[in-house]
């Protein structure tokens, strides 16, 4: 079967990194469903499609059964809060999109006999004791810290994956998503590089937690819905890591910021909150061997694009 007969249903579809995989789905040649409740995501991400006859969106908030019309290939669970001040401001919602929304997904991928990818994280890793982090690797979390509500709702999502397909022979895809950037990220949403990238442009000190010598691994979107593609269409079932391995101390990466943006680095320097990972470095070589795949685009190169992007919606909310 052609890709132009296939479809797919991509969860979360309004979110930065669905909306970016439903692009690439599209250019494919596949149809595309997506549902989003708009709790994180944003309209504006998938507005740009609303013409387009092989898309279709329904806005519905999929920790509650859902139904799609038709028939179905691919099921991409990407929706979840993704960011550390969503998850203090909506603990619960969160553990819904690891927990019900996944089990409703899964539900869908068996009636339909569909391929299903979930989306989890690097975060499974929690505050690694093993670097860099390789998928055998089975974490250092803190199951009721303030960050366990993320954590341990994709370590949960991965669990509950790999039992429907033990259990029900579903053809299934874990993808461990490092960090990742580019256009279409919320300016507000918490992260390091709409954090930075934010404050440098309005001509604020770039907030930084602890000393700045944590290490963080920047992916630029259009590399990672590359491996995420790569996986969905191949048949291997357990986790495979995603992200770039070049690696940095978010001091280093303030000061990259500053240098793009054209401005002199000051720093407000705050405590580092609790479990906070110190070291994050995704070891790439399963995706490498299985998919053939690894990061292409550079950080200035990526980087460039995304302040490019931030400039313009900093200029427009300050209309």
């Amino acid at each position: 079967m052609s890709n132009s007969q296939k479809t797919a249903v991509v969860t979360g579809g309004a979110g930065f990194v669905p909306s970016h995989l439903i692009d690439r789905l599209l250019g494919d040649g596949l149809k595309v469903v997506a549902l989003d409740n708009f709790v994180t995501g944003n309209a504006r991400n998938i507005e740009h499609l609303a013409q387009r006859p092989e898309f279709s969106f329904i806005e519905h908030d999929v920790s509650e059964p859902f139904d799609v019309d038709g028939p179905v290939d691919y099921i991409f669970h990407m929706a979840s809060p993704a960011s550390p001040i969503d998850y203090v401001q909506i603990p619960l919602e969160t553990l819904k999109a690891g927990s019900y929304a996944t089990h409703n997904a899964l539900d869908l991928a068996l009636r339909k006999k569909a391929s299903f990818l979930v989306a989890s994280t690097s975060e499974v890793y929690g505050d690694p004791e093993l670097h860099p982090q390789q998928e055998s690797y089975w974490g250092n979390v803190n199951p009721i810290g303030i960050r366990s509500c993320y954590d341990e709702a994709k370590r949960y999502a991965e669990a509950v994956t790999m039992a429907y397909h033990r259990a029900h022979g579903l053809d299934t895809k874990i993808v461990r998503i490092f960090n990742t950037y580019g256009p279409r990220m919320r300016l507000d949403d918490g992260r390091v590089v709409p954090a930075f990238i934010g404050q440098a442009l309005q001509g604020e000190p770039m907030t930084i937690f602890g000393d700045g010598s944590q290490t963080r691994s920047f992916c630029y979107v259009s590399d990672l819905v590359e491996g995420i593609w790569k996986l969905a269409q191949s048949d291997f079932h357990e986790p495979v890591n995603c992200g770039n391995p070049h690696e940095m101390t978010i001091r280093e990466f303030a000061e990259a910021i500053a240098r793009h943006c054209g401005i002199e680095l000051v720093l407000d320097q705050r405590p580092l909150p609790p479990d906070d990972p110190k070291l994050r470095r995704p070891d790439i070589s399963r995706a490498k061997s299985l998919l053939a795949w690894e990061p292409v685009v550079s950080f200035d190169e990526g980087i460039k694009k995304t302040i490019d992007y931030f400039r313009g919606i900093v200029a427009a909310t300050a209309i």
